[in-house]
């Protein structure tokens, strides 16, 4: 029988007919669908225009559509399109993937504002979308702006989180939190928002709970909290140009020692500073940094590592099971069609006005606003305040004398401050020797420098009474074996201590196995003291308690010094759901101000454990030398003296520990 060409196109036609409902569409990953679907419309954008995702968007759009992720936390600033990326993740779930989804806003009025500006533009402007949506431009009953059910069975659902009411009788697939930040604490009293909403999603074959903001104050930041609920907080690390270090983009400051920095006043000029190298990054450099290869999205506490979201490898590079509860953290810097001397000009326009420096930390940062945020100290502000002191020599006013010793891997740098009544203070020496710290050439040069003597302007002469030496990091055993040489209780080797509330110097009541009072000293604790006795503006005529001297003398106190001093930030971290405090040096360094705490506890180790009084010591001295000064009775020449204070005080053997 002869079939003509006619029944055979008929015949395929039939056939491909009856395939057509087997046919399944490639599954695409969220970003893929994006860059193929979305379209910015021109009510919500812009720019109107096909969606193009940038090289972070990438990765935050497939964390969106990942089904094994189950929880996704997203603290942002403004201008990384975050609302974008929602409507292309809905768009993806009800179209691409059959699934519902519930978007909250913090109010009733935002929800409505949403679906009309935002939902109805992006289902009119993708075809894909369009087509589901008959009803699209006249009123139904599919159609309100509560609800959007689609012909494929599935509904966008858009609602207020005011009401308590909004969280029940809804069943989901995906439920988002838009701004979880602006979000109340308690919504009716009966729990905050992601605790009502999240159980919308509990039948859910594909749970996914996603909450996004830009944060608010911290401490009560709900967007702040959920994502340190998380083990795995995520980062975009990118390759510097120049050495090819790894590094997520931070703010940094004109005066910081990398991040965005700028020349002058002029925010034009702004660049980025690698942290690893020092060299100087262009922003248009940028774009190639986000496309290499070699950019990673990076966990902060773990090292496990992702391209795009899809598939996780621990820091060794072995295949990692993707995480179900992950954190992400963008700003407003990795966003090329933005500038960094824009940042910069927005910076200078909220500078010296706080609510609109919390608006830029919150909006283009990204970063919640610390309250107490008042602890940094300008460096500027201490060499305004250096002093010389009377010929050369330490005030009349001190009484005792300590030290503190750091250890570093080709040096030891040391501090020698001298104390009077009130804990009223006075920087009087400082040494920085290299070498090899374990070398006895080197460690005999710091003890020379640990027994000199420092003359007072009125002749009496004052040794080192109590030396702190950090005994950490690789060379304990060569502090500890200078403690026995140089005298037990008058070079004391300590350690810091990892928890916040820590005593300024716990001197131990036995020698440790080592033979040696290894003392714990709380850093924390005395770096507040420290900050608090900065701010206590010193007199060079009266006693001011608690204050803090510096000299007018390069050689001890140079502008390096004052900024190792103000190096530290006292900066919030959440622990055990509750948001505590470390001082942290942020790349800095810090010698001199590590030096103040060894001499600082010192002080302390003399005063609790060796009976050292300040004020009593004071007055002795001072009653000594007007005593000495009324039996004058001619002008001559006299040699310095050590009181009888200073006798009990300071000297005697090294070897036996001196006074003790």
């Amino acid at each position: 029988m002869n079939i003509s060409e006619a029944q055979i196109k008929n015949l395929k036609a039939a056939v491909a007919a009856g395939l057509k409902s087997f046919y399944r569409p490639p599954m695409l990953t969220c970003s893929e669908y994006a860059d193929t679907h979305f379209y910015m419309s021109s009510e919500s954008s812009y720019t109107e225009g096909k969606w193009e995702s940038l090289p972070f968007q990438i990765g935050i759009l497939n964390a969106m559509g990942n089904d094994q992720i189950t929880t996704l936390n997203i603290m942002k600033s403004a201008r990384v399109g975050y609302t974008k990326m929602l409507m292309a993740n809905a768009g993806y779930k009800i179209e691409h993937k059959k699934r519902n989804v519930l978007i909250y806003q913090p109010r009733d009025g935002a929800a409505k504002t949403f679906m009309k500006k935002h939902v109805e533009t992006a289902i009119r402007d993708m075809p894909i979308w369009k087509a589901l949506a008959p009803w699209i431009g006249r009123k139904h009953k599919d159609s309100t702006l509560e609800d959007k059910i689609f012909t494929n069975g599935k509904t966008l659902m858009v609602r207020g989180g005011t009401a308590a009411a909004n969280y029940r009788e809804i069943s989901t697939d995906d439920v988002i939190y838009d701004e979880l930040a602006g979000f109340d604490e308690s919504i009716e009293h009966e729990g905050n928002a992601t605790s009502l909403g999240d159980t919308r999603v509990e039948l859910s074959l594909f749970p996914k709970s996603i909450r996004g903001s830009t944060p608010k104050v911290l401490g009560t930041c709900q967007i702040e909290k959920a994502c340190s609920e998380s083990q795995y907080q995520f980062r975009f690390n990118l390759p510097c140009p120049h050495c090819d270090e790894l590094q997520h983009l931070k703010w940094g400051g004109k005066t910081e020692p990398f991040g965005i920095k700028w020349q002058g006043s002029d925010p034009k000029t702004a660049y980025y500073v690698c942290e690893h190298c020092g060299c100087c990054i262009e922003n248009n450099q940028l774009h190639d940094m986000e496309e290499h290869p070699s950019a990673l999205w990076i966990c902060d506490k773990t090292g496990v590592y992702t391209t795009d979201f899809i598939s996780f490898f621990d820091k060794d590079g072995d295949d990692f099971l993707t995480p179900e509860n992950i954190s992400i953290y963008i700003w407003s810097a990795y966003n090329t069609l933005n500038s960094w001397a824009k940042l910069v000009t927005e910076f200078y326009k909220a500078k010296g006005d706080k609510e609109k420096l919390q608006t830029f930390v919150n909006t283009k940062l990204g970063q919640p606003w610390d309250n107490d945020n008042g602890e940094r100290i300008e460096w500027e502000d201490l060499g305004r305040r250096r002093e010389m002191y009377p010929n050369g020599k330490m005030p009349d006013w001190v009484v005792y004398v300590t030290a503190g010793v750091d250890t570093q891997d080709d040096r030891y740098e040391g501090r020698v401050w001298g104390w009077g009544a009130g804990k009223e203070c006075a920087l009087i020496d400082r040494f920085i020797l290299y070498g090899d710290p374990a070398s006895q050439v080197l460690l005999d040069k710091v003890a020379l420098r640990l027994n000199q003597s420092y003359p007072r302007n009125d002749g009496i002469v004052l040794s080192i009474g109590t030396t702190c030496w950090d005994s950490g990091g690789h060379y304990s055993d060569t502090v500890y074996s200078m403690s026995k040489k140089l005298g037990l209780f008058r070079v004391v080797p300590i350690k810091g201590a990892n928890m916040y509330g820590k005593p300024i110097a716990n001197f131990p009541r036995k020698r440790s196995n080592k033979g040696v009072y290894l003392t714990e000293v709380g850093t924390d604790n005395a770096k507040e003291l420290i900050m608090a006795m900065m701010r206590t503006q010193p007199s060079v005529d009266t006693r001011t308690p608690g204050a803090i001297h510096l000299p007018l003398n390069d050689s001890i106190c140079d502008d390096t010094e004052l900024q190792q001093l103000t190096s530290e930030r006292k900066l919030p971290t959440r622990r055990d759901g509750r948001i505590v405090y470390r001082w942290e040096a942020g790349g800095r360094r810090n010698e001199a101000l590590d030096c103040f705490v060894y001499a600082l506890a010192a002080l302390y180790i003399a005063i609790d454990r060796f009976g050292i009084n300040l004020d009593s010591l004071s007055k002795v001295i001072t009653t000594d030398t007007q005593n000495e000064a009324s039996t004058e009775t001619s002008p001559q020449p006299k040699k310095p003296k050590k009181s009888q204070a200073n006798n009990w005080l300071n000297g005697g053997s090294a070897k036996s520990g001196g006074w003790l």
